[in-house]
């Protein structure tokens, strides 16, 4: 279920309010061990699950299904400072009720010799609690052939496992967007816009040291001593290193020709990442070497529409 309503207080200032309670049969398929986190897969919800989940009081509530939920609150005001400037203030707080995760802490196999074991230290997932919140501040400003929109999001996210709380891989404490475009030219053919973003550090988990993993793939009979060990890693606290700020400028050039009433071409120029800055695309644990993404790139296209 959802509800939403908007209440017009005077003819600028509106003040609106929203909830729901959501739930979702997909599981993101990525691991909270990678250092960046870009690309995602989804899996159809498990069934593997414990049968309860533990509260952070040490109470527990049981697992009735596989569904992830959450319940979400938002309220916020609009206001009309002027006839060109507005702005939009929202904050919002998402209680994640059931959500799974892969379970880090798996040490037996889930099988009926293992049944005095835990669910925690058997389940190839766990069922973790947490919530995030924060606030929205959006300033639009448009007169003429000129506009401008500027947001700054502040978003606090955290999760419970059971056992320790901890800021999960998408918790970005600050968030700036700011975005700007001018139409000029005979009939406004040409148009000019900027983007600018910028966004505080990730969590991840660092590193603190590696060793060599012995599988023992000839049971006891495997010698130790001439055995080649697989590398592994010795992971640090879970999430508690922050990646660097990312900061990136992108800069664009359209101009227009219409051909008739249904024809037009546009010719876009672009640069990404105006002015070249670093930011990190990957890490790799293993050779401990940083991959950015990418540098300085200018474009160009043209479309066809009719």
């Amino acid at each position: 279920p959802r509800f939403g309503a908007k209440w017009n207080i005077t003819e600028d200032l509106r003040f609106k309010v929203s909830a729901g309670r959501y739930s979702q049969n997909l599981v993101a398929a990525n691991s909270d061990r990678d250092v960046v986190n870009l690309f995602y897969g989804f899996l159809s919800a498990p069934d593997n699950l414990p049968a309860n989940i533990t509260l952070r009081d040490g109470s527990t509530r049981e697992v009735k299904d596989p569904l992830q939920r959450a319940n979400h609150y938002i309220a916020g005001f609009e206001v009309d400072v002027t006839n060109e400037i507005s702005v939009n203030v929202e904050g919002y707080l998402k209680d994640f009720r059931q959500v799974t995760n892969i379970n880090r802490n798996k040490l037996y196999e889930d099988t009926p010799e293992f049944n005095d074991q835990p669910d925690e230290l058997k389940k190839d997932f766990i069922v973790e609690t947490g919530q995030a919140y924060g606030a929205d501040f959006q300033l639009k400003y448009e007169k003429g052939n000129a506009s401008l929109w500027a947001v700054y999001s502040y978003t606090y996210v955290d999760r419970f496992d059971g056992t320790i709380e901890y800021n999960p891989i998408w918790d970005r404490r600050h968030n700036v967007n700011l975005v700007a475009s001018y139409a000029f030219g005979k009939f406004d053919s040409w148009r000019a816009n900027v983007r600018w973003n910028f966004g505080s550090g990730f969590p991840f988990t660092q590193t603190q040291g590696y060793y060599g993993l012995l599988t023992f793939d000839q049971g006891i009979g495997t010698d130790i001593t001439s055995a080649n060990a697989d590398l592994s890693t010795i992971y640090g606290p879970l999430n508690q290193g922050r990646l660097p700020t990312y900061h990136r400028m992108d800069l664009g050039l359209t101009k227009s020709w219409k051909l008739s009433e249904h024809q037009l071409v546009e010719l876009d120029l672009s640069v990404t990442n105006a002015y070249d800055r670093q930011n990190i695309f990957y890490y790799d644990r293993v050779r401990g070497e940083r991959v950015d993404q990418l540098p300085i790139l200018p474009s160009v296209g043209v479309s066809y529409s009719f």
